[in-house]
């Protein structure tokens, strides 16, 4: 893995270990480790909670590592190019994929909701994490993003400085780091619920297709989460304090 020390690990944080090797996501969201909403967490303690050895987890990452050959430079990239990564994966999922889940667990609590109480609450949540996001994606797109793309702007071509109605960019990054917070939140409690999206014996195939489709829906808002969480937002704020510490 690129970038970190497997010598002493004490200071390595979940956010860390993605944000160096982004396919390591894949092994960290195979022990249920929360790398995005709760990436500022010690991976060893993370690991000491859930009683997994975090030496092995880092050297099943370590291995999976060395077989990719194509692997995303997201923490590279400039920052209006990930913003467009961003919107046109993360963003666009959400908004396709959300509706149609949410038909289905709505249509699985009405028919196996009275053996299976869970599909109802499970049905509730999801319609909350929805709703909720819609109107988190609509915040970035029409205030927060086009504010980091200018401050790209004013860096790259040297356009004028204007201070924002917000004051400063910390402000808003830190309403949508308690959204995500708040949806990773809903989403742990659909897994308690729903015992990690267990199927019962008399699942139905809409039954089977619903828990699927959250379990990535889920995978897929960690990994939209961890890209601004761990990457966009704490190197948004840099490039604010550079760029108004050099107008002074």
């Amino acid at each position: 893995m690129n970038g970190l020390s497997y010598n002493n690990n004490d200071d390595l944080t979940l956010s860390q270990i993605v944000r160096d090797d982004f396919h390591a996501a894949a092994v960290l969201e195979k022990y249920h480790l929360d790398f995005c909403c709760k990436g500022s967490r010690l991976f060893n303690e993370a690991c000491k909670e859930k009683g997994l050895s975090g030496e092995e987890i880092l050297h099943e990452i370590k291995n999976q590592s060395g077989s990719q050959k194509d692997e995303a430079k997201f923490n590279k990239w400039q920052l209006d190019f990930l913003i467009e990564y961003i919107v046109n994966n993360h963003h666009k999922y959400i908004r396709e994929s959300g509706p149609v889940i949410d038909a289905h667990i709505e249509k699985v609590a009405a028919v196996h909701g009275k053996n299976h109480p869970e599909t109802i609450e499970t049905a509730k949540l999801f319609s909350i994490i929805y709703k909720d996001l819609r109107q988190h994606l609509m915040k970035e797109e029409e205030i927060l993003f086009p504010y980091i793309k200018y401050l790209v702007k004013i860096k790259n071509e040297n356009a004028p400085v204007e201070t924002p109605y917000f004051g400063t960019i910390a402000n808003p990054i830190r309403m949508m780091e308690a959204e995500h917070q708040s949806a990773g939140d809903i989403f742990e409690r659909i897994r308690i619920l729903t015992n990690n999206f267990a199927l019962p014996d008399d699942a139905c195939n809409t039954y089977k297709v619903s828990y699927s489709e959250l379990n990535e829906f889920e995978l897929d808002l960690h990994r939209h989460v961890h890209l601004e969480n761990n990457i966009l937002f704490p190197k948004a704020i840099e490039l604010e304090k550079e760029i108004f510490e050099a107008g002074k």
